[in-house]
C-alpha cells in the first residue's frame, strides 16, 4: 500500500515538473537571447577593431573575418599622447571612487546614526539631486568650473562626477549601514572603543561590500565621460581623456572606423579588469541592496 502512495507521489512530481519545465525553457532562452542582444554591439566592436580596412569599409558587412590585423591597434598606440589619455582617465576614475565612497560612508551613516533637523529634507533633496539631467547642469557647470580657474584641468572632471555619484552611493549605503545592529556599536563602546574606531575598523568593513558596489558605478561613469571632457578640458589637450582620444581617429569628412573601434576596446579592457577584481563583492553587494 505503501509503495503504491509513494509512486503515486512520484508520479505527480514528475506532472509537476513537466508542466514548469516550458515556462522555465521559455525564461531561459529569453534570457540567452537578451545576453546575445547586449553582446552584440561588443562584439561587432572587437571585430572592427581586427577588421583590415577593405573590410570594414566594405558594402558588404559581415559578422566574421579571415584575415585579422593589428593594424588599427598599431595606429591608435602609435598616438604619441594616448598613454597620457590613458593615465588621465585613470587618476579621474580612481580619485572619483576613492572620494566619493569615503564622503558616501560618512554620509550615509550620519544619516543613518544619527537624528537631526531636516534629516528627511536632506534625503529627498539627495533624490531630486538624482532626477535632474547631467545636460541641463552641463552650462552652469562650465561657468562654475572657469569662475574657480578649473577649467582644462582634471579637477574640473573630478569634482562633478563626485557631486553627481553621491547621491546615489549615499542612498544605497544607507541600507548596509542600517543593517548593520545598534547593539554592535553598543558593545564596542562597552569595551572601550571610540566612535572612530568603531566607523573604521567595525562598521566600514560590514558595508565593504556596499561599497564596492557603487564604486562600480562611479567607476563607469568617470570612465566613459565625454560629456564633461569635451565641455571642461577646452585648449589643453594633455589634460583629455580617453574618450576624447576617439576624435582623434573620427573626421567627418575621412573616419578610421578601426581606429575607433580599436581605441573603444582598449577603453573597454579596464572595466573589465574592475568587474573581474570585484565581481564577488559586487555580487554580495548588490544582493544586499535588494534585500534590504
Amino acid at each position: 500500500m505503501s509503495g503504491n502512495v509513494v509512486q503515486r507521489v512520484q508520479g505527480a512530481r514528475g506532472v509537476h515538473r513537466f508542466v514548469r519545465r516550458p515556462w522555465r525553457l521559455a525564461a531561459e532562452v529569453s534570457a540567452l537571447l537578451i545576453a546575445a542582444v547586449v553582446a552584440f554591439p561588443l562584439y561587432w566592436m572587437v571585430l572592427s577593431a581586427f577588421k583590415p580596412a577593405g573590410e570594414i569599409e566594405s558594402a558588404e558587412p559581415r559578422p566574421w573575418t579571415l584575415e585579422p590585423s593589428l593594424d588599427s591597434f598599431r595606429r591608435v598606440f602609435g598616438q604619441p599622447e594616448f598613454g597620457r589619455y590613458f593615465l588621465n582617465s585613470l587618476v579621474v576614475a580612481c580619485s572619483v571612487v576613492v572620494v566619493s565612497a569615503v564622503i558616501a560612508f560618512l554620509a550615509a551613516t550620519a544619516v543613518t546614526r544619527f537624528r537631526f533637523r531636516f534629516r528627511t529634507t536632506l534625503l529627498i533633496m539627495f533624490l531630486v539631486a538624482q532626477m535632474v539631467p547631467v545636460e541641463a547642469l552641463t552650462i552652469p557647470l562650465f561657468f562654475l568650473m572657469r569662475d574657480f580657474g578649473q577649467l582644462n584641468t582634471l579637477g574640473a572632471l573630478i569634482l562633478p562626477h563626485i557631486a553627481f555619484s553621491l547621491p546615489f552611493a549615499i542612498w544605497m549605503l544607507r541600507g548596509f549601514v542600517k543593517a548593520v545592529p545598534e547593539a554592535l556599536e553598543e558593545a564596542a563602546y562597552i569595551d572601550g572603543a571610540s566612535r572612530s574606531r568603531f566607523l573604521w575598523q567595525i562598521l566600514f568593513p560590514l558595508v565593504f561590500p556596499g561599497l564596492v558596489a557603487t564604486s562600480v558605478f562611479s567607476f563607469i561613469s568617470a570612465w566613459n565621460d565625454f560629456l564633461f571632457a569635451k565641455s571642461f578640458i577646452i585648449s589643453d589637450t594633455s589634460r583629455s581623456t580617453l574618450p576624447m582620444a576617439l576624435l582623434v581617429f573620427y573626421k567627418p569628412d575621412d573616419p578610421d572606423w578601426g581606429g575607433v573601434m580599436a581605441a573603444s576596446t582598449v577603453m573597454t579592457v579596464p572595466v573589465l579588469v574592475f568587474f573581474v577584481l570585484v565581481q564577488r563583492r559586487l555580487v554580495s553587494g548588490l544582493g544586499g541592496a535588494v534585500k534590504d
